[in-house]
């Protein structure tokens, strides 16, 4: 190809590029003056079928790489207009034969013999042509049949100049365009395109992948989980432009009829190749970039099997890539968005703001389940009006201008590891709309991905030797304590736990063992954050005796005198104790929202609102129900209207800084401190035996034990997203460390005296954290556009947003792969430096709202009947229901013998926390493989034993064996 071609042939590349875009840019301004959506939608497909056939007409005439660039738009069925498909897909078709002249001769120079040495017979006519080579069927010397594969001449110089001429329109595009910037994916492209013009490669990589396959395995275990039955034809002979396979005979995947008549079930067809890729992606980690249907035929005979074609662009990665993408998918099964920000930055993708839907966001775009070609369109409709949002919410939170706004471009780096890998997923998944198949890739992938991930994440204590978190031991119970924990994590009951107890205002145990979450290898610390889910209620109730003891509030207070729009629907005689005793008859008010939306329950306001509007049940004071969720806002209401001050700000004063707990106890995490933060996971025996209960009448209609279990399914997910860990959800949102808790209830235990500091041999130390993380803001350069300065700081955002800003250091011998990290503060770096120097003394010093006042704080309550308060007994006895199982918001602790012991909190999923009053004990538990109570249960009883105290009833119930298998207790788990 002369210089004359090459430059007529870009001319007519940019010429069509040009044309097309001003065709659709005066279609869009003309479409803002037509109200009629029929004339709309005509004037649209008119374009679209117009522009398609401009695109078919110029990739015919050019060949080579645009003819490989139609054919994969022609299987976006999902993404693309009708106009486009319906045409483009004649690209997958053979296209004009190259001359038989041309491809012998090519075939004798690269083998060096010539046509009658080599074959017996060969076939003159094509059985395809496609933009690289062109194939012919042939019968060689022995017999053997055959199909060769030979390279059209000249196409070498003719891809490199295409990809040169794609990469400049793609760039052009990305001016015009910002949101459209495709530059990582033909970057990838120009690396690896040129790999499949060398016929060696491929044949290595057809042998490779059928290796790892099994194909030709006579021996290989068709039972195994992840076993694929696919076939990949044996490679006989290669050369750089000419190889030779063996000859397999099959139906055209796209030639529906064919299949149809043959009774091949597409929906079987479709996942069994879709597994094979799993298996190339995730257990290889070396697979088939070019999955379009040309490249697979189904074997005419039962059980129909896929056969997979041309390995010329295929995609190697490293172990740690391979890692991340299990991660990846895994998470977003999960909804943990934790470990998804993890496998996101292991693999080198940046975002650059923490939205933290955006991140799922990308993983659900990618993994998303298949429908037919009109509903992808829908949900891609979906898609960009979701994403239109999230760049108005970064547009506010930015103070961006439109124009700016336009050009800002979320993801900061791509890496190249994953375009091909996305690429393969769009294929796939247009493979599927155009076959009108529903692929769920997530269950289909799933299996796969964690076979990577099993021999790679350590868990328990028999083949992780930093299962316990080394620490020193406090005392003999603690040291004795450890072999429990141990046992149990052998038994698998534990995956990560913290437990911390007092006694006597001392701490006798501070133990952390375990990892953070079933795909987040790093271990857990004295300072991880665990979701407590009801533990919360404890504390919430906590806040509303301080606002009490500080005369801001009353018991026997109608909530309607402080909260006047929740007098509405009959509840102007709910008092603050009917709320604090669960007697208010809005058990089952939270209800609905869970059942319409469950991200409904993020929106303090709204949630606010609907308890003011709910309707209650019952009579207040009549009958004690657990009010699971309402319990939370309710308090939450009457605190923010009691105190003029917002919850988050009453919780600091009121316990956090008291207590120097800071960054260490939360109702509602702020950004900067994901990286401490344990994830969710159920324990599956648990869960099934929970089904199996029988209905509690402590329990309100929609929280008994069968709707509990379907719950409890979907908490992980939704408990693991950071846009509801961020959320204020009173009832159910607390994030604590155990070490924190526990020094709550040893502060209640005393009547609200503060213990004095933790034990200084707790790494690192309690109430070292900055509560609410401050990040620094980089300098920008003098001459920085406005526009430039607005990009800067939301890279600084994000880098902010995904660490923490600590005054500590972690041990040099913790090698994980996500570590804590330090992040330089210039505003106000040193708070938590000071406030861990000002917290060495007995007293705490605590900050009056107006921000300038001191006051030095010895106890958190000054009335010294607070424990009947918590009761509700002695002279608090007639606020509460009779015989009932809470006090004024807590859960009484009875003894073996009935009597009160004490008061606390448990919380779905084992986490608890509680106070023996005459014991002075108090003790609390953390843990994130969700169980009922039987770990817990365990726990409590052998620390009791040890030292000798009462242990309480709900306890008893829930431990009755002594195996590290306890069995889970049938009429009393923990579940509140």
């Amino acid at each position: 190809m002369g210089w004359g071609n090459i430059y007529k042939r870009r001319m007519k590349v940019f010429g069509m590029a040009l044309l097309i875009y001003l065709d659709y840019k005066a279609l869009q301004q003309r479409d803002k003056w037509i109200s009629s959506k029929s004339k709309k939608a005509a004037l649209w497909q008119k374009a679209h079928e117009r522009n398609a056939k401009r695109v078919l007409d110029l990739m015919l005439e050019l060949e080579g790489l645009w003819v490989k660039l139609g054919q994969y738009l022609s299987t976006r069925a999902d993404v693309l207009p009708g106009a486009y498909i319906n045409l483009l897909k004649q690209l997958q078709d053979s296209l004009p034969p190259r001359l038989l002249q041309e491809v012998c001769c090519t075939i004798e120079k690269e083998l060096g013999k010539s046509m009658e040495e080599l074959f017996l017979d060969f076939v003159k006519a094509p059985l395809a042509t496609a933009s690289i080579a062109q194939v012919h069927r042939a019968t060689l010397k022995n017999g053997q049949e055959v199909v060769v594969k030979v390279q059209h001449d000249g196409v070498k110089r003719v891809i490199l100049e295409d990809l040169k001429n794609a990469k400049s329109i793609i760039e052009w595009i990305a001016w015009a365009e910002p949101q459209y910037d495709f530059n990582p994916m033909i970057d990838e492209w120009c690396r690896e395109a040129p790999k499949e013009l060398d016929f060696n490669i491929e044949a290595e990589n057809t042998r490779r992948v059928s290796r790892n396959l099994g194909c030709n395995d006579k021996n290989k275990d068709n039972t195994h989980a992840n076993h694929v039955d696919v076939l990949i034809p044996e490679v006989i002979q290669s050369a750089e432009k000419v190889i030779l396979l063996e000859y397999m005979d099959g139906v055209r995947l796209n030639d529906i009829e064919s299949l149809e008549a043959l009774g091949v079930n597409k929906q079987k067809l479709v996942e069994e190749i879709t597994r094979a890729f799993a298996h190339q992606i995730y257990v290889d980690g070396f697979f088939n970039g070019d999955p379009h249907p040309g490249n697979f035929l189904v074997s005419k005979e039962p059980p129909f099997r896929p056969i997979l074609l041309d390995f010329g662009l295929t995609k190697a990665l490293p172990n740690s890539t391979k890692q991340a993408l299990a991660k990846m998918l895994l998470a977003s099964a999960e909804g943990d968005h934790v470990a998804l920000l993890s496998a996101f930055s292991e693999m080198g993708l940046k975002l650059r703001m923490d939205i933290p839907e955006q991140a799922m966001e990308v993983t659900t775009i990618f993994f998303r389940t298949t429908t037919s070609a009109s509903e992808s369109l829908e949900t891609m409709k979906n898609f960009h009006e979701r994403r239109a949002k999230n760049m108005k919410a970064i547009q506010e939170k930015m103070n961006l201008k439109q124009k700016e706004v336009k050009r800002f471009n979320p993801v900061d780096a791509f890496p190249g590891d994953i375009v091909i890998f996305s690429r393969v997923l769009n294929l796939l998944r247009g493979l599927s709309s155009t076959m009108n198949v529903r692929i769920v890739y997530l269950d289909i992938m799933r299996p796969f991905a964690e076979s990577v991930l099993a021999g790679s994440i350590c868990k328990g204590p028999a083949v992780n030797a930093e299962w316990m978190h080394e620490t020193p031991v406090h005392s003999d119970v603690e040291a004795k304590l450890r072999k429990l924990l141990i046992g149990l994590g052998h038994a698998d009951k534990i995956l990560g736990i913290q437990v911390c107890a007092y006694k006597d205002g001392e701490v006798i145990i501070d133990t952390a063992a375990g990892v953070l979450g079933k795909y987040d290898p790093r271990p857990v610390q004295p300072d991880s954050l665990f979701p407590v889910f009801s533990v919360s209620k404890g504390i919430t109730a906590g806040m509303v005796h301080w606002l009490v003891d500080n005369g801001k509030l009353k018991f026997e207070e109608n909530v309607a005198n402080i909260w006047p729009e929740f007098a509405s629907n009959s509840k102007d005689l709910i008092k603050v104790h009917h709320v604090l005793n669960h007697t208010s008859g809005l058990h089952n008010a939270a209800a609905n929202l869970m059942k319409e939306n469950p991200l409904l329950v993020t929106d303090w306001n709204d949630c606010l609102h609907h308890m003011a509007m709910s309707v209650p049940e019952t009579e207040p004071g009549h009958q004690q129900l657990y009010h699971y969720l309402s319990f939370g806002w309710l308090c939450g209401g009457i605190i923010e209207r009691a105190s003029g001050r917002k919850f988050q700000e009453i919780l600091e004063e009121a316990f956090i800084r008291p207590l120097n707990i800071q960054g260490e106890l939360y109702i509602g995490i702020p950004p900067g401190v994901e990286a401490r933060l344990a994830t969710l996971t159920l324990d599956t025996d648990d869960l099934n035996k929970l089904s199996g209960m029988s209905t509690r009448p402590d329990l309100p209609s929609t929280f008994q034990p069968g709707q509990i279990s379907q719950l409890v399914a979907g908490l992980p997910a939704l408990f693991n997203s950071l846009f509801v860990r961020r959320a204020i959800i009173p009832s159910a949102n607390g994030h604590c460390s155990a070490r924190a808790l526990a020094r709550y209830y040893a502060s209640l235990v005393d009547g609200g005296m503060i213990p004095p500091p933790h034990s200084s041999s707790s790494m690192p130390p309690l109430g070292s954290h900055t509560h609410i993380p401050k990040f620094a803001s980089e300098k920008n350069p003098k001459k920085e556009t406005a526009c430039g300065r607005k990009q800067l700081n939301a890279i600084s955002f994000c880098k902010a947003m995904m660490s923490e800003n600590e005054n500590h250091t972690r041990d040099p011998k913790d090698s994980t792969t996500m570590n804590y990290s330090r992040v330089a503060n210039d505003e106000g770096s040193g708070s938590s430096s000071e406030q861990s120097t000002n917290s060495c003394a007995v007293t705490d010093t605590d900050v009056v709202s107006d921000g300038n006042q001191i006051k030095t704080t010895r106890k958190l309550f000054n009335d010294p009947r607070v424990h009947d308060a918590f009761l509700g007994v002695g002279e608090y006895e007639n606020l509460v229901h009779p015989n009932g199982q809470f006090g004024l918001g807590f859960k009484r602790v009875k003894s073996q013998d009935g009597s009160f012991i004490g008061f606390g909190h448990s919380g779905m999923g084992g986490s608890t926390g509680y106070c023996d009053i005459g014991n002075r004990f108090a003790i609390a538990i953390t843990l994130n493989k969700m169980s009922f109570g039987a770990v817990t249960g365990r726990i409590i009883q052998f620390v009791c034993s040890e030292l000798n105290i009462p242990l309480p009833m709900e306890m008893s119930l829930s431990s009755r064996s002594n195996e590290a298998s306890s069995a889970l207790n049938l009429d009393r788990p923990l579940i509140n």
